[in-house]
């Protein structure tokens, strides 16, 4: 493993780390394994914690992998005026370059499913586009405007709550998500407002993107969260399009995978992602 350095359109330096060799796969994947109380916080939730490193080592044996850890470096060095869909492709080619490759794959799940498609319109360097959780026809910009917007205003509103001792929070039930409180800053949620502000204008179902990229999507067909009004109060849907988009998605040449059962985390762990992502890269012949 080779880890180098990208400079992304704000300043800041992200890590990136270097897998395998073969065409070229761009991850925007957590590079390390989680602590063991976290990991187990997230396998309670329904999140795999080992996703990362697993999809980084079940692709780099036909693959040079590309790996960066995209979400967790804009948590820590937010861009609350400037994460616009044109410089998170920014940042994502600038990643690429710092790997020194010209072609490659994406894959994102997702908001950075999202980000995989912005870039796909942006850039004729992308050979392959795979989304996860995220639809590439009707996808849900504007009630994810409203939860980013509800998830602002009260990072706004602990922001002005004086410090101090409240007594024991008790714990919200896994899978209960009203019940979860903010932990974010203004900055870090204000970023999703200014990328989900930008995107009220994209109309995806007139989305050209280029005729030889091969393109992917995927979701479990129980993925959608209905938000009580605390934040939102909107249905998030992500199984449903793409679904009932199906035909229309194969026919301009994507490869549709709705999988029975399965949720927005479900859908996203590596066990089901891999063998998905796997499958298709040989398919499409971007392997070694």
């Amino acid at each position: 493993m080779d880890t180098i350095e990208a400079v992304l359109h704000d300043g800041s330096t992200i890590p990136v780390a270097l897998h395998g060799d073969g065409p070229a796969v761009l991850l925007p994947v957590s590079l390390a394994p989680h602590a063991a109380a976290e990991a187990e916080t997230l396998r309670q939730w329904g999140g795999d914690p080992d996703l990362g490193p697993n999809l980084i080592n079940g692709l780099s044996p036909t693959n040079r992998v590309i790996a960066a850890d995209y979400e967790a470096h804009r948590m820590a060095h937010p861009a609350p005026q400037t994460l616009s869909p044109g410089n998170i492709a920014k940042d994502l080619l600038a990643i690429a370059d710092a790997a020194g490759v010209d072609r490659f794959a994406y894959y994102g799940y997702s908001w950075l499913a999202l980000c995989g498609l912005q870039l796909a319109l942006r850039t004729d360097r992308l050979r392959a586009l795979a989304m996860g959780g995220f639809p590439p026809l009707e996808g849900p910009y504007r009630s994810m405007l409203a939860v980013t917007r509800a998830a602002h205003a009260m990072s706004v509103q602990a922001a002005g709550e004086p410090a101090g001792p409240v007594g024991p929070v008790p714990e919200p039930e896994p899978g209960d998500w009203d019940s979860v409180s903010v932990q974010t800053t203004e900055a870090q949620t204000q970023q999703f407002v200014t990328l989900y502000e930008e995107l009220q204008g994209f109309d995806d179902s007139a989305a050209a993107l280029p005729g030889d990229l091969a393109k992917l999507a995927f979701a479990g067909a129980e993925d959608q969260i209905d938000y009580k009004p605390v934040w939102g109060g909107v249905r998030v849907s992500i199984g449903e399009p793409l679904a009932r988009h199906q035909v229309t998605l194969t026919k301009a040449g994507w490869d549709v995978r709705v999988l029975p059962g399965l949720d927005h985390l479900g859908a996203m762990h590596s066990s089901v992602a891999l063998p998905i992502l796997a499958g298709w890269l040989q398919k499409t012949g971007w392997v070694k």
